[in-house]
């Protein structure tokens, strides 16, 4: 099995030549001196930590997987020391508020860096990722006190985070929650209640894990105006700030999963645990979503990776195994057959990939780019446009980027053919590893109703508006300019119809949502791989990928307006009795 190679210089093309980040590093009064230069460095030594320390464990991990016993859990043999590395190079708090120890650079340097590490190792990341979306939650959220008490260890990596919404009977409907928090004496609340699926909740890679927790107030109203946020810490820190006391909560069971298997996917009872609020009384989902929407772009980037490190294993099998002859005549005329990188349709398959893939990467440096000008840009209306463009786009990211990783990795499969259903090739397991993208952090059709509901319909479609006169800045001539324009029109006209008949019908907007999210995504990678087409010298090889995008993948586009326009009588008229 080949080892992982770390896109550097795909992501390097996209810092300097398409979205020519460089300019606004410099301008900016908090990116700590950032330039194309540094952005190398960080990239070159990332992409070492991902290839030297945390591939090598992908597999071993994969076939350990963790361990419980007791209440106690185990990473896989070799995950503590590389997580000591991970720790010790300062990754965590790459993206950190510097006035807590963190080293302030911008998201769309730390996507590349996540895509990297999610790439060589989705299983041992999982354990540090979620740290990042809390640190981000507690520094918006938290009160002064919080941030100097945890941020700094969190930074570090002595003390990681966890998310704990889910409960068995609520599933995504966090309205439904049970936990419950009861203020005690001295300003902290007393939690109790179950919650399940929590990724790293419980494990023994660092000294502290502080979970941020969904609860109930005793008086609180119903249903999710009625929830709040708590920080609440394995071990209670002393007067010192060290962990000291067990805090009342326990892992009761690990989950048996299809893949990640060396992560640990804890049920969580929490039992008299002490917490702390974060941000107001029945206002935690609201500062959740803080942690919600970095953790969607997250899981977005652990498709990308696990979709990278797939089409790798696939072109160098392809390159190197010897079958059958292409039908224009021997291209390896002294062997007994051709490389399978000859064959039509081995070629059709690394190409859907890598169009897929390289698009996910442009797509995610953008959404980073806009969250860090919604933080950094001294211009309050650009802050206020970055923040609408994160909103309408960060479903998009997190759906259509693990849905064509999906694709993208059994595609991967097909490539090797027989050889890609056994373990030896190591594509079997990021086929497993990656079908979770698809569910993590609300379901991809979650997703899509989040996108036509809230960021469409709630809004009459001015968002998709400003972002589609946005692309057609960059798009008033050249190649496929008028493929482009024409398809940014087809996507505002089938917006502005979802809006005018949800009025009439308002299961209309449900019914069609998958369809519409995927619509957006094609027409944005259409506008993104025109970019990359033009702003490539023959260097990259853009040309040739705009290409069969455009011939080959784009088309897809038209069924799903198609499919817009039928309506949703197909889907909603049959009586539940009926299935």
């Amino acid at each position: 099995m080949s080892p992982y190679r770390p896109p550097i210089s795909d992501t390097l093309f996209l810092y300097r030549d398409v979205f020519q980040l460089d300019q606004d590093w410099q301008s900016w009064n908090h990116s700590n001196g950032l330039n194309l230069e540094l952005a190398e460095a960080i990239l070159i030594e990332s992409g070492k930590l991902a290839t030297d320390v945390l591939e090598p464990l992908s597999r071993p991990g994969d076939e350990e997987g963790a361990h419980w016993q007791d209440g106690k859990v185990r990473a896989p043999t070799g995950f503590q020391k590389a997580f000591l590395d991970i720790a010790g190079g300062g990754w965590l708090g790459l993206g950190g508020n510097p006035d807590w120890g963190g080293q302030g650079m911008p998201k769309s340097i730390g996507c590349a860096v996540e895509e990297f590490f999610w790439g060589s190792n989705t299983s041992l990341w999982l354990y540090a990722s979620l740290t990042l979306g809390a640190t981000h939650c507690i520094d918006a959220h938290g009160s002064q006190e919080i941030k100097q008490l945890y941020l700094r260890p969190m930074y570090e990596g002595r003390w990681t985070g966890a998310m704990a919404l889910t409960e068995p009977h609520a599933g995504t409907d966090l309205g439904m929650i049970r936990t419950r928090a009861e203020p005690l004496t001295d300003g902290s609340y007393r939690l109790d209640g179950m919650k399940i699926f929590i990724t790293s909740g419980e494990h023994d890679l660092c000294e502290n894990i502080v979970h941020l927790v969904l609860a109930r107030l005793v008086d609180a109203p119903a249903g999710t105006k009625g929830i709040s946020l708590f920080l609440v810490p394995k071990f209670l820190p002393d007067s010192q700030g060290q962990p000291s006391q067990r805090n009342g909560f326990s892992s009761i069971s690990i989950e048996e999963k299809m893949g990640i298997h060396g992560s640990a996917t804890s049920t969580i009872v929490y039992d008299n645990a002490i917490g702390y609020m974060v941000g107001e009384p029945n206002r935690g989902l609201s500062c959740m979503f803080t942690m919600m929407n970095f953790a969607r772009v997250s899981v977005g980037l652990q498709g990308l990776g696990l979709a990278e490190r797939a089409y790798q294993l696939a072109v160098d099998y392809s390159k190197e195994r010897l079958q059958g002859r292409v039908p224009t005549g021997p291209v390896n005329v002294d062997g007994p057959a051709d490389p399978l990188i000859e064959h039509a349709d081995i070629r059709r398959m690394l190409l859907t990939q890598r169009v897929y893939t390289e698009g996910s990467r442009a797509l995610a440096i953008l959404v980073a780019h806009q969250l860090d000008l919604t933080q950094y840009s001294m211009v309050p209306e650009n802050r206020e446009q970055a923040q609408r463009f994160v909103d309408l786009l960060t479903p998009i990211a997190k759906s259509f980027m693990t849905d064509r990783a999906m694709e993208s990795v059994l595609l991967a499969q097909q490539c090797f053919g027989g050889h890609g259903y056994i373990r030896e090739t190591g594509v079997e397991q990021i086929v497993r590893d990656t079908r979770i993208s698809q569910i993590y952090e609300g379901t991809n059709g979650i997703q899509a109703l989040d996108l036509v509901g809230r960021k469409v319909v709630q809004n009459s479609g001015e968002y998709v508006l400003e972002f589609a006169e946005f692309m057609r800045q960059s798009v008033s001539s050249g190649t496929y300019a008028d493929e482009v324009n024409c398809a940014i029109d087809d996507w505002v006209k089938v917006s502005q119809d979802i809006c005018a008949r949800s009025r009439e019908r308002i299961e209309f907007a449900s019914a069609v949502a998958v369809d519409y999210l995927d619509l957006s995504g094609h027409v944005i990678y259409a506008w993104i791989w025109k970019r990359m087409a033009d702003c490539d010298d023959g260097t990259f090889g853009k040309k040739h990928l705009a290409r069969y995008y455009f011939d080959k993948i784009f088309p897809i586009a038209k069924s799903h307006l198609a499919r817009i326009s039928a309506g949703p009588d197909a889907i909603t008229l049959p009586a539940s009795s009926w299935f």
